[in-house]
């Protein structure tokens, strides 16, 4: 009998966490995926030094938090190519302003939380390297290679 009391348990406490996930984002309507420690970008540039996407000039980069845990996607200030713009989630004009900002909590810290996007438009031809703050330590970091 208390076998069946504790499976029964089981199942409610399933059924109940089931809802706290969130929808789940199709991989049609994201480029870039955030896992748990890593960037996964559909289809993935091969033989790359980090996880890479390739894009021209004038797309639209889409990334996804479909992992569990809050991500940013923030771009390395000597990460970018002369002439481009400055880029991150939460709007942030320098990598330093958006470190700030996490590490204070302000302004969400340019959060992306689970099932929610961050997209970008490239204008200049070149390679885009960028980090997740709050995982950086464990390697997360990917590369846009932007063509003309």
């Amino acid at each position: 009998m208390q076998r069946r009391a504790f499976l029964a348990a089981g199942a409610s406490a399933t059924a109940a966490l089931a809802g706290c996930v969130g929808p789940s984002l199709s991989d049609s309507e994201y480029d870039i995926g955030m896992q748990s420690n890593a960037f996964v970008p559909e289809p993935a540039v091969e033989g790359a030094d980090v996880p890479t996407f390739e894009a021209a000039v004038g797309d639209t980069v889409v990334w996804a938090n479909t992992g569990s845990r809050n991500h940013t996607v923030t771009a390395y200030d000597d990460g970018l190519p002369e002439g481009a713009d400055y880029w991150a989630s939460g709007g942030f004009e320098s990598e330093q302003a958006a470190r700030e900002a996490w590490e204070q909590s302000i302004d969400g810290g340019g959060i992306v939380r689970p099932s929610e996007t961050y997209e970008h438009t490239f204008e200049v031809p070149g390679d885009y390297y960028y980090v997740c703050i709050p995982h950086e330590s464990a390697g997360m970091v990917g590369k846009v290679v932007v063509t003309e």
